[in-house]
């Protein structure tokens, strides 16, 4: 057997050089189903947020879009052929990911496993945060808050050493723990990496969207889980399988930034996704057309299930620009920190 904290384990399993998960030729895609790729509608959607930011901005020289976790460029792509002409020409796209770049991405993005520094735009993390490798950690019998251990074998798990002094002050703050089994999934990775994905943005718009949770709905059992092939499974971290673990939001979200916590229902329906069936009067007048509506309804009804990936939350903090237009309306906006 051999037992690591998880994680050391997740980061062995997902992005090991010679065989970890998310280097595997078939990408993301070939395992489970985001957005991304249940409706282009997600894309569109994000292509008028990103117009949005656009105008709130001033409409600046250079407008940057930054896919943070860009998989195999299918928001990317999708975002391109959405914007018009006259945006596409300023535009500067990102694809941020360890994969290779992929075939067929239009010669315009730039294609990097680095969050570019000081751009002007829209910053977005779609499902990224849940893979960026995080340490579990559960309450002894005398309610010492020690580390879990996972065999990279087996899935197999045991209780290790007493957690660092960073780890149990970020669970103080964000996740108490004492009684005995309580269990926490530590947070302050994820923290450090959205921070530093922020810190890139000169001025701009930053969104992370992702199964999530905040302070007043910890999951009691921890969210540790595995996918393949279209499937759920136990997250063993071997490689074969995406391991993953949901987002504690509110303790990721940037101080001192005008921010907000939603779910992807409230924030697509905004950008004017819906999932609502056409009026039935026009399969006569024009059955194309009601056709190709109801299935934009099917689709839209599947990004905004509040039982599936509507449940997303969506962490979204302005840097140095004002709300813009579409989520203004939303409530929740809040400063946080000094």
């Amino acid at each position: 057997m051999s037992w690591m904290r998880w994680a050391a384990a997740m980061n062995q399993a997902l992005y090991d050089p010679d065989g970890g998960f998310y280097r595997r030729p078939e990408g993301p895609a070939g395992h489970f189903r985001t957005s991304v790729h249940a409706s282009p509608r997600f894309a569109r959607a994000v292509a008028r947020l990103l117009l949005e930011v656009d105008a709130a901005l001033g409409r600046p020289e250079e407008l940057a879009f930054v896919d943070v976790g860009a998989g195999r460029g299918e928001l990317l792509t999708g975002v391109l052929a959405a914007v018009p002409e006259d945006v596409r020409a300023r535009l500067r796209p990102y694809g941020v990911e360890i994969a290779d770049r992929p075939a067929g991405l239009p010669s315009t993005a730039l294609w990097t496993d680095e969050v570019p520094r000081g751009v002007t735009g829209l910053l977005f993390a779609n499902e990224w945060l849940d893979n960026v490798p995080l340490d579990a950690g559960e309450a002894d019998e005398n309610g010492v808050l020690r580390y879990v251990e996972v065999d990279t074998a087996t899935g197999c798990q045991r209780l290790g050493e007493p957690v660092s002094e960073a780890d149990a002050a970020w669970a103080a703050r964000w996740w108490p723990a004492g009684r005995p089994g309580d269990l926490v999934e530590f947070g302050g990775t994820r923290d450090a990496a959205w921070a530093h994905a922020v810190a890139g943005l000169e001025r701009g718009l930053a969104v992370a969207v992702d199964y999530g949770h905040t302070a007043d709905r910890r999951p009691p059992l921890g969210t540790f889980t595995g996918f393949r092939d279209g499937r759920e499974v136990n997250p063993v971290p071997d490689g074969s399988c995406d391991v993953t673990a949901h987002v504690a939001l509110d303790s990721v979200a940037v101080p001192g930034l005008h921010s907000l916590w939603t779910t992807q229902r409230a924030a697509l329906h905004a950008l004017g996704v819906s999932g609502a069936r056409p009026p039935l009067s026009l399969a006569s007048t024009d059955p194309t057309a009601y056709l190709r509506a109801l299935g934009g309804a099917g689709e839209g009804a599947e990004l905004t299930d509040p039982a599936g990936l509507g449940a997303f939350g969506w962490l979204v903090q302005a840097v140095r620009m004002p709300v813009p237009g579409s989520l203004e309306s939303l409530v929740g906006w809040q400063t946080l920190g000094p």
